[in-house]
């Protein structure tokens, strides 16, 4: 059992905790068992599995390289949310490269430029596989995409979604010779979005909530959408966007193929 704050395995986590560490190990950090098991069911492999006793039911039967127990005074030392169950494991990420990204048939996706908070992405991507979306992709991202708050934030779901990061050039290239309609959000020159055929093949574009899209999605875009608002608010999270409209395309081609199974 590890008992010593200054091991040399607990001070790699906390180096861990930095983004430029993750990258350079090609490492990342899963606290939680929902979280860890939905990661090792997606094919991310386990490095290391820390296991406290005295908080976690069991974790050994986890699939990992390794195992260490760890004192309670240790654990709450790498723990980096609050109630944690007792585990957390350092694993090995997963990058692929949107351009040896093959679609299907009419393909939904979901496009987050220069997406910032973590918690921002993790709920985008619980929504995304919620709705059965065919990949995320991050358009000049601001933040790493294995972040441990975005892990949180989608209860594991950053796993089963094809995720990809790239440069917006790079992505409107891709969705532009794959044949994908670009839907920007956008305030001006927009119709509403219950308006907007998703039943196609659909990229559903979100940028920040404090500058929104750039000018060069808005140049890209083959249509503009917007939520209307009818409070005093002129717009909403982020997130929360993303599964307004993802639902509305998924209500959308539920509908169709019901027709198309009927005719």
């Amino acid at each position: 059992m590890i008992t010593s704050k200054t091991n040399p395995k607990i001070k790699n986590i906390i180096k861990l905790e930095k983004a430029s560490e993750r990258r350079e190990q090609n490492r990342i950090l899963i606290e939680g068992r929902r979280e860890i098991e939905r990661a090792v069911a997606c094919g991310f492999e386990i490095d290391t599995l820390f296991v406290c006793a005295e908080i976690a039911k069991d974790g050994t039967e986890l699939p990992a390289r390794s195992i260490e127990e760890v004192s309670l005074e240790v654990f709450e030392k790498i723990a980096y949310r609050e109630g944690s169950d007792g585990l957390l494991a350092v694993a090995i990420p997963k990058y692929a490269k949107l351009q040896q990204f093959k679609p299907k048939k009419n393909p939904l996706i979901i496009v987050l430029e220069t997406v910032e908070k973590p918690g921002n992405l993790g709920a985008v991507m619980r929504t995304a596989d919620a709705a059965g979306v065919d990949a995320v992709i991050i358009a000049d991202p601001r933040t790493d995409l294995y972040n441990p708050n975005a892990i949180r934030a989608s209860v594991g779901c950053i796993f089963s979604v094809p995720l990809f990061a790239c440069s917006s050039e790079e992505c409107i290239k891709w969705l532009k010779d794959n044949n994908i309609t670009i839907y920007c959000t956008y305030l001006k020159a927009s119709i509403d979005y219950l308006d907007a055929d998703f039943k196609k093949a659909s990229a559903i574009v979100m940028g920040t909530e404090a500058t929104g899209i750039s000018q060069q999605w808005v140049d890209a875009a083959d249509q503009n959408i917007i939520i209307p608002m009818n409070g005093i608010a002129d717009s909403l999270n982020v997130s929360v966007t993303t599964a307004i409209v993802t639902f509305e395309a998924v209500r959308q081609r539920r509908i169709n193929f019901s027709q198309i199974t009927q005719s």
